[in-house]
């Protein structure tokens, strides 16, 4: 089993994609933006047509970030993919996270230039907490598992170093300069009242930035992107590693919106079409591509049904694989029967016990950690009534009787305090992403 630091660190299911924006409304944004540009309609290159190929590593501002330092990251993310990846899919995957090495880079710096120091002693302590997430108390089990993908202790240290000393710089140069006001928080909390009932939306979103000389590459490593994930590739980890929203560090996760907040009706038309655990995309807007994964959907202000506490009773019956198929059968119907006899909850431990048949009983079920074909029919039952029995003469046949059940408070929806840091955070990331784009401008980068 794949360790879980490697979706938190370094980064859902399968899912549909919808169809992106048409091609002739992609060629009319193209042509307008070579047109603003003054670019001729035919472009004939005089180099190097990949030049990502012989982008090995890279020497950013003095400091060299080596080909053992790119080949240690890469195997991080190509762990918690999980998937063979082709040779142009592992060649786009390595300049891609040559791009994040160059960034983390960038960001070091300026914490350094800004005299923000990490000790040793707080990386450590952060990576022996995700050792312990994952391996325990034992580091060294973590670090046998890095080097046995190709990767290294120091290569995960330097990550943590990165986001440390990002979220320090952010901090001084960014956060205490970013104010909100109370009469804005008091009318986005009108806006949120006036809106209750509304669909709200928890979406997760990878961003690619494009122009009109690397449109095609980009809609072309979006299109490759897609296709990890619908073969199970972890959506946390490629938006970690991709993504260039600033909710690249959360995983591209967006939180709780209404759809008008995506301010782009391509987008808005797409999720509002989605349906919990769907994946779409590229998606092709002004001045990129976007892949949209819906996590969840609710309704604003408005309990959600799949929030009620549940007590269950699970009954199962096991079949021996020396039975003949024609025993399994009768003793599953036998099951059957005996299930619709039972009389509620109390009479569940003995009726099942004359069944051969075994129960466990779970209480503090939040309905929406059910399996989703299981949600609406147990939020259906009645105390004592059970759902349809389920499963394989293999793996055994259950039924699960509702024997009580907590139905959720309608939300009240954030206070004053969470509306400002909610509003806070959307501009720190806002002028963190102008502050990365100012610092790329400024850095002396050579390929090598």
């Amino acid at each position: 089993m794949k360790p879980h630091f490697l979706q938190n660190i370094v980064g859902l299911a399968s899912a549909v994609g919808l169809a992106a924006t048409p091609l002739a409304a992609q060629a009319q944004a193209s042509q307008a933006v070579a047109d603003q540009l003054g670019l001729p309609e035919q472009v004939t290159l005089l180099g190097d047509t990949d030049p990502n190929l012989r982008k090995a590593t890279a020497v950013v501002n003095g400091q060299v970030i080596t080909g053992t330092d790119l080949n240690q990251r890469v195997a991080l993310l190509t762990a918690a993919n999980e998937q063979q990846l082709s040779g142009a899919e592992l060649q786009q995957v390595r300049a891609q996270v040559l791009r994040n090495l160059i960034d983390e880079t960038l960001q070091i710096q300026a914490a350094q230039a800004a005299d923000i120091a990490i000790n040793q002693a707080e990386i450590d302590q952060t990576y022996a907490r995700v050792a312990a997430q994952n391996f325990g108390q034992r580091t060294e089990q973590m670090d046998t598992y890095l080097t046995g993908i190709g990767s290294s202790p120091a290569s995960l240290k330097r990550q943590i170093h990165g986001e440390l000393a990002w979220q320090r710089l952010l901090r001084q140069k960014v956060s205490f300069f970013v104010n909100v006001s109370a009469e804005e928080v008091n009318e986005l909390m009108q806006r949120l009242n006036a809106s209750k009932g509304a669909d709200e939306y928890r979406l997760g979103e990878i961003y690619l930035s494009a122009n009109s000389s690397n449109q095609a590459a980009v809609e072309a490593n979006a299109t490759k992107i897609m296709e990890q994930l619908r073969q199970g590739g972890s959506f946390a980890a490629y938006a970690r590693q991709f993504s260039e929203a600033s909710t690249a560090a959360v995983g591209g996760d967006l939180d709780w919106i209404q759809l008008p907040q995506l301010k782009n009706a391509q987008l808005e038309a797409a999720a509002q079409q989605m349906q919990p655990g769907q994946l779409v995309g590229p998606i092709a807007i002004p001045g990129g591509y976007s892949i949209l994964y819906l996590i969840d959907k609710r309704q604003v202000l408005t309990a959600d049904p799949r929030d009620a506490l549940l007590s269950l009773k699970q009954i199962q019956v096991s079949f021996a694989p020396t039975d003949s198929e024609a025993q399994n059968r009768e003793k599953l119907q036998r099951f059957t029967d005996g299930v619709k006899s039972m009389r509620g909850c109390g009479d569940a431990d003995q009726a099942a016990a004359a069944l051969n048949a075994t129960v466990v009983t779970n209480d503090q079920v939040r309905a929406r950690s059910l399996p989703e074909q299981l949600q609406n029919i147990v939020l259906g039952l009645q105390v004592g009534e059970t759902t349809p029995p389920f499963g394989s003469l293999s793996e055994g046949v259950r039924v699960l009787m509702l024997c009580g059940r907590d139905d959720p408070q309608a939300a009240d929806g954030p206070d004053f305090d969470e509306l400002m840091a909610q509003l806070e955070d959307e501009r720190i990331g806002k002028a963190a992403q102008r502050y990365l784009r100012d610092l790329r401008n400024d850095a002396y980068i050579e390929y090598n």
